[in-house]
């Protein structure tokens, strides 16, 4: 199809790498040129539509949220998180792109979609790839990339032991919570506290699953004083206990 109506992907992020083709590509009512080799970058609460005017090649990543809270690999989701800035990047040597995303597609043809270990890893060295040749076109703009709920975000991402505490990290950025919340809500239409829920399951996720950390364990080391708070908190946002989940998965 040349042209789409206006449509968002509320449950995944999409990239989309187009080798050849011309027209304009919406996102966010904001047109950006197709040319050769261009990357472009959709987060799930954005609006967007094409308008091709030739055949366009390429492929289609689509990257869902549920992949990305059970892969072992933070940097994957660092990765994704400082690329959602981009609306568009053009790659300089798209050869290596295009061999990755080949590799992806044999991988999940051959495996049925089902061997996450390899198919993390070539999403990681795509997105790797993709940050290290774009370059950001004239009419490329950041998408909010200064904006304090990005920044809360991207400290979230890079924080080696998480604490849950809005006000922790509203401090870090010198700011105050209330302050923090709105920015949340303005940007990605949630609650400061929810980003930082959904950091904070994810890891106690990755605890369960790749270590053999005691719940209590897992429950200090994301500065919980109580063990029983922390199984209610797991259990509110997952429907499990952090002990039936960590079973569900043997």
């Amino acid at each position: 199809m040349r042209t789409t109506a206006p449509h968002k992907h509320n449950s995944y992020f999409e990239i989309i790498y187009l080798s050849s083709g011309k027209g304009f590509h919406y996102i966010d009512s904001q047109r950006f040129e197709i040319f050769p080799n261009s990357v472009f970058f959709v987060r799930k609460e954005q609006m967007h539509y094409w308008e091709l005017t030739s055949e366009p090649e390429g492929f289609v990543a689509i990257v869902k949220k549920g992949f990305i809270d059970q892969s072992i690999d933070k940097e994957i989701g660092r990765l994704l998180l400082q690329l959602s800035r981009n609306a568009v990047l053009q790659l300089k040597n798209a050869a290596s792109v295009n061999k990755i995303f080949q590799l992806l597609v044999d991988e999940i043809e051959a495996a049925g979609n089902l061997s996450n270990t390899v198919i993390e890893g070539l999403l990681k060295a795509l997105l790797a790839k993709i940050q290290a040749r774009g370059e950001l076109l004239l009419t490329g703009r950041k998408q909010d990339g200064n904006g304090l709920c990005y920044q809360f975000r991207e400290i979230l991402s890079q924080e080696k032991q998480l604490k849950n505490s809005v006000a922790h990290y509203a401090d870090k950025l010198n700011t105050s919570p209330q302050n923090l919340n709105l920015a949340c809500k303005k940007e990605m239409k949630t609650s400061a506290s929810v980003v930082l829920s959904e950091f904070i399951i994810n890891e106690a996720k990755r605890l369960l699953i790749y270590t053999d950390n005691t719940v209590a364990e897992i429950s200090f080391s994301l500065s919980f004083n109580d063990t029983s708070h922390f199984v209610k908190y797991f259990k509110r946002f997952t429907g499990f206990t952090p002990q039936n989940y960590r079973a569900s998965l043997v």
